[in-house]
């Protein structure tokens, strides 16, 4: 049982949200800013908005009821699944999601709700826009080796593509400076000290800073690798179900990924990674398996220097982060 006066659960989709308050039941908004402004003003003091995550819908609400003093809570999609799940509802609308997004913040204990500041939220903006044209990028370079390949290419289209791939060139290059240049304004020791880190590239340091706010969102390593989503699941049961244990990958996947990458460096200039490597390794364990745990061993060094200040050695980092 939560401590607020009434709970409201909000179901967002692109024109509307419906919303089932616990004490004053269903009601529908539009999505923009008069639909907001509307659903503030009926609002009673003391209450909590929960929703999901569902990328750009759940956040211009969730920082307009924020910036307005309401107290929110943005839930992972997959506990909203696994809670109607369990009560084998049969009817999906989104009048049934957004009363059992309501009836699920009854009764857990869930996360509240912190802003970006403007800095976070261009630099995750700038972040997407780098993936997307990093995308393309890759797309225009293998469409080119395509037309190499077939012996004869057309001139005009090779140089389209040619001039396609030099643009994007250019765009990711101002894009990275951009990022670069909004970090060092708030976060640049930090950035400093990740970089220590051998195997931890520019691109990664500034990344864990913006969607951790500096590490401030999390008290325990153990919360970033979950929320990083490289933390191992285990399937038993009983003696027959001996399920292979595999990584949750309910996380931030952009981090995920970038840490995996970090993963081969780390285990040629990473002591203690290239430690863990090997000994798993050594044990017929696969090597995917193996540069996973090197990921997860890096997140632990990361937050182990953010929290103390001090740049990387060996040997302290070694003791910190187990």
């Amino acid at each position: 049982m939560n401590k607020y006066k009434e709970t409201f659960g909000v179901d967002i989709s692109k024109d509307v949200f419906d919303v089932h308050g616990s004490i004053s039941g269903h009601n529908q908004y539009k999505n923009d800013a008069q639909g907001f402004k509307r659903f503030l003003k009926e609002l009673p003091k003391d209450v909590l908005v929960l929703m999901e995550a569902t990328g750009y819908y759940h956040y211009r609400l969730a920082q307009f009821l924020y910036k307005n003093t309401v107290v929110v809570s943005v839930v992972n999609p997959l506990s909203i699944k696994r809670f109607i799940q369990m009560k084998l509802a049969k009817v999906k609308t989104d009048k049934s999601d957004a009363k059992a997004i309501c009836d699920y913040g009854l009764i857990n204990e869930v996360p509240l709700y912190n802003a970006l500041t403007d800095v976070q939220s261009e630099c995750l903006q700038l972040f997407r826009l780098l993936d997307v044209y990093i995308k393309h990028r890759t797309a225009t370079k293998n469409k080119m080796h395509g037309e190499e390949v077939l012996g004869l290419p057309s001139k005009f289209v090779y140089r389209s593509l040619r001039r396609n791939k030099k643009h994007l060139n250019a765009e990711i290059k101002v894009i990275e400076a951009k990022i670069l240049s909004l970090v060092k304004e708030d976060q640049q020791q930090q950035l400093t000290l990740l970089t220590s880190v051998p195997g931890i590239g520019q691109k990664t340091a500034l990344f864990l800073i913006i969607v951790t706010d500096g590490f401030s969102k999390f008290e325990t390593a153990s919360q970033l690798c979950s929320y990083v989503g490289i933390t191992p699941t285990i399937r038993e049961s009983g003696s027959s179900v001996r399920g292979r244990a595999r990584i949750s990958k309910v996380g931030n996947r952009k981090l995920r990924n970038l840490l995996f990458l970090c993963s081969f460096n780390a285990c040629k200039y990473n002591k203690a990674c290239r430690e863990i490597y090997e000994r798993l390794v050594n044990k017929g364990k696969s090597k995917k398996l193996a540069l996973v745990a090197v990921a997860n061993k890096l997140i632990k060094q990361c937050f182990a220097i953010a929290k103390s200040g001090r740049p990387y050695d060996e040997a302290y980092v070694s003791v910190l982060s187990k």
